[in-house]
């Protein structure tokens, strides 16, 4: 008998918790809970889950604290974190601190649903065939061991941003649109209209990573009117 896909889901609101545990069970998971983050952390690090829905807002260990600990446990875990709808610094945050995606509240049950089924199914769908990617004699990328080095310095990576490079690294001949990058790198069904700004984040984070100078971007650039762009060669 196959597996049934596990959900951690951490989060202090009764109502909220009780509400996510029933949907998700409808769609056919198994779902575990924890109302606070220090026993988030000890269920998520003591389990083998397939996702964690994250809340910021936790007593004990709030919600940024837990998902540092988690990526350092384990930088592939899958996490989407929600966050307060006027929150914008608490979405760069978490995506800086290696989230997968963000939900606000009050949130939609099923844009929440599509996100979570994007992310499982782009988890599950292995990495492009690129293992090294090399940027000019500045940047290496290991993709299987989510490290590199740049200018001397050690990097480490979350799963996405190497799923990220990769796709870009597959089609440096062309700029690929944000669009473009949500359905292949995150998932997402076309034209589902969604309001986020996880692209535009996650390459931000990337820049202060691979870049010498983040502000003039020479390896991972912007093409006006058409998205972004790898350029592989010096």
């Amino acid at each position: 008998m196959q597996r049934k896909t596990r959900i951690l889901i951490v989060e202090d609101e009764v109502a909220i918790r009780h509400g996510l545990i029933d949907v998700f069970l409808y769609h056919g998971y198994e779902v575990d809970t924890a109302a606070d983050g220090k026993s988030g952390l000890e269920k998520a690090l003591g389990g083998s889950f397939d996702l964690i829905l994250l809340d910021v807002m936790l007593p004990g260990m709030d919600g940024f604290e837990l998902c540092n600990r988690l990526r350092v446990a384990d930088p592939e875990q899958p996490i989407i974190m929600l966050t307060a709808k006027s929150g914008d610094e608490e979405i760069i945050r978490g995506l800086s601190l290696g989230a997968d995606d963000y939900v606000t509240k009050p949130f939609s049950v099923a844009q929440l649903v599509l996100r979570v089924k994007a992310v499982l199914r782009r988890t599950n769908a292995g990495s492009e065939t690129a293992h090294f990617i090399r940027l000019g004699d500045y940047c290496t990328v290991d993709c299987l061991n989510l490290s590199g080095q740049a200018g001397g310095e050690t990097l480490a990576f979350t799963r996405r941003e190497v799923d990220m490079l990769q796709y870009l690294s597959a089609n440096s001949a062309r700029p690929v649109s944000r669009e473009e990058l949500l359905t292949k790198v995150w998932g997402y069904a076309k034209n589902l209209g969604l309001e986020t700004r996880t692209v535009d984040i996650h390459i931000a984070k990337l820049r202060r990573k691979l870049e010498p100078d983040p502000s003039q971007p020479r390896f991972l650039v912007t093409i006006r009117g058409a998205g972004y762009r790898l350029q592989t060669d010096d």
